[in-house]
């Protein structure tokens, strides 16, 4: 299930999209616009972002933010009349839609977005020498087959599908473990130590640790 990250501001009536969206198997939180915002949304680890604001400094402001961070995929929601001002300034944002929002349309740019990005469903991932054959449930390292157990293969996909974004262990254990899980970081340090075992050698390494935050998987190093 894809997760939908919604920045909004007060009044801005996102209550029928966000059930719109959850009905077409999309994951949304949303969070009002304000000074900590990008942290609330950044734990959630989403997908795709939708900046909903009709103020264009606003927008340029956050998606820079957003995008220094990580690389996912961000689309403002802006007034109709205001899309013919859209210029160079918004390189950071990746889409525009205008309101009133037509759902259908919206979903169709999100999905390209996120299979452009890679967040959409691929059945083959990969990371340097390592790859995930989705369909087949199967890791390889090289010629190297992984076995793994279902949290660890969870975990790791999760990681790959996000590679290069730092992801805390709360969005780990939200994510692979599920939202009623009262298990502690521990866990997820645990598993982590697991996976580096069996898909880390002197010839490669994956995972790195971001101390006090959580761990984020890139491509392999040169030993």
């Amino acid at each position: 299930m894809s997760r939908v990250s919604i920045i909004g501001h007060d009044g801005g009536g996102l209550e029928d999209l966000t059930r719109n969206l959850g009905q077409s198997g999309f994951s949304c939180s949303v969070a009002n616009d304000g000074e900590a915002v990008l942290a609330a949304v950044m734990e959630q680890s989403p997908d795709i972002i939708l900046i909903e604001n009709d103020s264009y400094y606003r927008i340029a402001e956050l998606s820079a933010e957003i995008k220094k961070t990580c690389d996912v995929p961000v689309i403002a929601i802006v007034r109709g009349d205001l899309l013919s001002r859209v210029n160079g300034s918004f390189n950071n944002v990746d889409d525009f839609v205008a309101k009133p929002i037509r759902p259908d349309e919206l979903k169709l740019r999100m999905k390209r977005l996120m299979r452009r990005s890679g967040a959409d469903g691929e059945e083959v991932l990969k990371c340097g020498a390592l790859k995930i054959d989705t369909a087949k449930c199967e890791v390889s390292i090289g010629d190297r087959t992984v076995v793994l157990t279902f949290k660890e293969y969870e975990l790791l996909k999760f990681l790959v599908s996000n590679q290069d974004r730092v992801c805390t262990r709360k969005a780990l254990l939200d994510r692979v473990w599920g939202f009623d899980y009262y298990g502690g970081d521990r866990t997820v340090d645990v598993h982590i130590r697991r996976l580096r075992s069996k898909i880390e050698d002197p010839n490669h390494t994956f995972i790195d640790t971001i101390r006090n935050i959580g761990y984020r998987l890139k491509a392999e190093r040169e030993p």
